[in-house]
């Protein structure tokens, strides 16, 4: 099975309303993320945080879905070309 690194970068407008649904989901795939970092911005009334996970391509795909899918959270991702074997 071939995974790839992949960077889930997501704004986060309205935090107080959507972060609690934000960090579940991202609980829910604790096997698969590296990283997590968060940039509170409470006088913009927003939250920048990027993800790193390594997974395999339908994994990530579902990961961002999910977060795509949450009220006032905007999510790109960027995904490495390159295959790791795992």
């Amino acid at each position: 099975m071939t995974k790839r690194i992949a960077i889930i970068g997501a704004v986060l407008e309205n935090p107080v309303v959507c972060q609690e649904q934000f960090n579940t989901i991202i609980s829910n795939f604790k096997g698969i993320v590296k990283g997590r970092m968060g940039l509170p911005m409470p006088e913009a009334g927003i939250s920048v945080i990027s993800v790193t996970v390594l997974a395999t391509l339908d994994q990530i795909n579902t990961l961002t879905g999910r977060l795509g899918n949450i009220n006032h959270v905007t999510v790109k991702t960027s995904i490495s070309k390159k295959e790791i074997e795992a």
